[in-house]
């Protein structure tokens, strides 16, 4: 019960802060996109600020939570920040949840449940070698960076879903570094934790998602980012507490259809959340949030959707 109550109390200081926080990278000059100094920007803002205090709350509850329960049943809990995110954001834009926000809303309930009592997540395995434990690491952090890589090709608002995705991959690994350090801190102490790689991978991780993640919210609105990156977390923490942790799933071939049929409808929840009316951030407040001038518009709304009208230079 105690792994339920800190998951969803991380959950819920997770979406708030995430709501919080693209709230306020919004404002950020355009110019700072992938760059460092996108984080000193932000940091002058009061509202970021408050955004990242429920973040580190959060991130807080969640290493309590998987320091006493499993990644592979942590992880689809933490999912349901997108439902406090939703909530926030109803107060904000006063919009009524209407039945495509109730049916994202079971769903994602539904898909949670159907996992953790389909696959039964238990730890107790022996955990993975080195070679094993580095290749899945190596796995994580490859797709993060061809996923940084494709983004940077894209127009705004699909660049937004790819940084996203990206952060929700690291964010998983951290997830599972976090793990793996509170276990050897119990086990073996405070100088085994320092001697080892795992901690500063998990600083690592969390820095770089962060940038991920600011600059994701910073191009486009949050219904373009947060459902990519709410999605993208738990099937990568999922993978690697299975690859290198040792948590176990049950693997009978009914087991596995309601665990596929669980991630499945979380998916597919956190995606119809996510595109709700209720989420901040349409097209026209972005527009508003990048200074376009009204009668250039138009031209700055096909350019956010990649689409080319023809009537730049050379055109």
């Amino acid at each position: 019960m105690a792994v339920f109550f800190l998951a969803l109390s991380a959950a819920c200081c997770l979406g708030l802060g995430f709501v919080l926080q693209q709230h306020a990278a919004q404002r950020a000059p355009r110019a700072d996109l992938l760059h460092w100094r996108l984080l000193l920007d932000l940091m002058r803002m009061p509202e970021w600020l408050l955004g990242t205090g429920f973040m580190v709350s959060g991130l807080i509850l969640s290493a309590l939570a998987l320091n006493k329960g499993e990644v592979s049943l942590v992880e689809p809990l933490l999912a349901t920040n997108l439902l406090f995110a939703m909530a926030l954001s109803r107060v904000l834009t006063r919009q009524t949840l209407g039945r495509s926000g109730w049916a994202g809303v079971l769903l994602l309930g539904l898909g949670v449940t159907a996992f953790i009592v389909a696959g039964r997540p238990t730890g107790g395995g022996a955990p993975a070698g080195e070679l094993r434990h580095w290749l899945v690491v190596g796995i994580v952090v490859g797709l993060t960076l061809l996923l940084v890589s494709l983004a940077r090709r894209l127009p705004l608002f699909e660049e937004a879903t790819l940084l996203a995705l990206a952060a929700g991959l690291l964010y998983g690994l951290q997830d599972a570094l976090t793990r793996t350090t509170t276990q050897r801190l119990d086990h073996s102490g405070l100088d085994a934790v320092l001697r080892s790689w795992q901690p500063y991978a998990v600083i690592a991780a969390g820095v770089v998602g962060l940038l991920l993640v600011q600059s994701a919210f910073e191009a486009a609105p949050l219904r373009m980012s947060l459902p990519a990156l709410t999605a993208a977390q738990p099937l990568s923490g999922i993978a690697c507490a299975v690859g290198f942790l040792g948590d176990r799933l049950r693997v009978t071939p009914g087991a596995l259809a309601w665990e596929a049929a669980g991630l499945l409808a979380i998916v597919i929840g956190v995606i119809v959340i996510g595109r709700h009316p209720a989420m901040p951030g349409s097209v026209r407040d972005t527009l508003e949030s990048i200074g376009a001038p009204p009668d250039d518009r138009p031209e700055e709304e096909d350019r956010l959707n990649g689409n080319d009208n023809g009537t730049g230079p050379g055109g």
